[in-house]
């Protein structure tokens, strides 16, 4: 197959990619931590409520805390063990929130394996019904695990209103530095290709797309292969897309591989599109077929200044501390802790925070690394370079939206469409007077936010 995609979208950058840190790492099996830490804001939608109380008992795959919303997912526990308090935890978007502490038993909890893939090309997802996954997906507690975490439940789910046709997985991973989604298309590509099909099925869509990066040839080779040895290749199509930041959010790889586009401020279902991450399809393989519930994800620890890079299972709501010491702990040159990215993920100073369902990385940078790839820089006036407006994957005015936010004029940055920003920071990375624009724009949509709230 041809792997270097002509498709892609307009506006982007090329970051250095530093997958090397961990792309060729298998997926490796942490062992259980002494206390987890579930934070009961995990997704886009209504936050859970804690269903257990302190010195509760509590088994691995129990729910510990749920709401009884339409768009919110369940949180369960995935260790045995005692609850020890719900009381407030750091998170790396909000600052603080409520969460569940709990704390392992020693002798009860084998870490639950990386294992081989357990699926094969002898996989019919016939034999399960819409229904049958969409309540599957729902009481596992599945959200996007590539993005912003979208209950994935609600995203599969038929809804008369909004039909959708095609089915688009996201197997780009176009974020600087990250490999997790790379090795589970490597080494659980039965299992990916399962959670499609499934999804296929809940979703009623006919027409089924892979977007892949270019720089990733080896997964896009596995993959194609596997379609063709269940028969697939006519139906599911692997596209090769351009190698470009960011080709991995759900507009740009809508348009690159589609040649559709999605309404500013519209969500891909209203043009028929559903759009899950290879993670996620994962994750609803197991849920629907082994009846397990999203406790455990894969995770790239990377970057020059942690002392063993790879990609590791862990359990949600394992301490960042507790993953950097069994990683062999930091390098005395570290300077930066990035949970995600560099370019959208979130520095974070305490290192209590606890892993979530949407955490696919840490990142670990030294000064050296930060200020010469440009990911922080000094910042001095705007020359009106226009550079931002060249890059933006939007087609918006940076500039203009954080000038507003920086002078409060909140309507002056919505009539610049503050709200259709994806906060790549793909502006920032261009720009010479080093302006941290998606600061200023996710100012701009707190403070919205926190008006809407007084406002009801």
């Amino acid at each position: 197959m041809e792997t270097h995609g002509k498709k892609t979208f307009k506006g982007g950058v090329h970051p250095p990619e530093n997958k090397h840190f961990t792309e060729s790492c298998s997926i490796e099996t942490v062992p259980t931590p002494k206390q987890i830490i579930l934070p009961l804001v995990q997704h886009i939608g209504a936050p859970c409520k804690p269903v257990v109380n302190k010195k509760d008992p509590v088994s691995a795959g129990q729910i510990v805390g749920r709401s009884d919303a339409f768009v919110s997912a369940p949180i369960h526990s995935p260790v045995n063990g005692t609850v020890k308090d719900i009381a407030l935890a750091p998170h790396p978007v909000i600052g603080r929130t409520m969460a569940v502490y709990i704390d392992a038993d020693p002798d009860s909890n084998e870490p639950r394996p990386a294992a081989a893939d357990p699926f094969d090309a002898s996989f019919d997802p016939g034999v399960y019904s819409a229904e049958q996954i969409c309540t599957a997906v729902q009481k596992a507690g599945l959200v996007g695990m590539g993005g912003a975490g979208f209950p994935t439940r609600v995203k599969i789910e038929p809804n008369p209103a909004m039909p959708k046709d095609t089915l688009l997985i996201n197997g780009c991973e176009c974020e600087p530095f990250i490999t997790c989604d790379y090795r589970l298309m490597l080494e659980r590509t039965w299992q990916v290709i399962a959670g499609i099909r499934l999804a296929a099925r809940a979703s009623g869509c006919g027409t089924i797309r892979i977007g892949i990066e270019d720089n990733k040839p080896s997964a896009i080779r596995v993959m194609a292969e596997a379609l063709s040895r269940c028969s697939l290749s006519e139906d599911v199509e692997v596209v090769p897309v351009k190698t470009k930041y960011p080709q991995g959010g759900e507009r740009q790889l809508i348009q690159a591989v589609l040649g559709r586009q999605v309404p500013t401020g519209g969500i891909p279902p209203q043009i028929g599109i559903c759009v899950l991450n290879v993670a996620t399809c994962a994750a609803l393989a197991e849920a629907v077929v082994c009846g397990r519930p999203l406790t455990h994800r894969v995770v790239s620890v990377t970057g020059c200044a942690i002392s063993r890079p790879g990609n590791y299972y862990v359990p949600i709501g394992m301490r960042v501390e507790d993953l950097i010491a069994h990683c062999g702990g930091l390098k005395e040159t570290a300077a930066k802790v990035v949970l995600g990215g560099p370019m959208m993920g979130f520095a974070i100073a305490d290192l209590s925070t606890p892993l979530t369902k949407t955490s696919g990385a840490l990142t670990f940078l030294t000064r050296e690394a930060v200020t010469r790839a440009k990911y922080e820089k000094q910042q001095t006036p705007c020359i009106r370079c226009g550079r931002c407006l060249r890059v933006c994957p939007e087609h918006l005015n940076p500039t203009k939206i954080a000038h507003a936010v920086k002078h409060f004029r909140m309507d002056i940055a919505d009539s610049y469409y503050l709200r259709a920003c994806i906060e790549c920071g793909s502006r920032s990375y261009v720009c010479p007077a080093h302006i941290e624009l998606p600061g200023y724009i996710k100012t701009g949509k707190l403070l919205k936010a926190r008006a809407k709230k007084r406002l009801g």
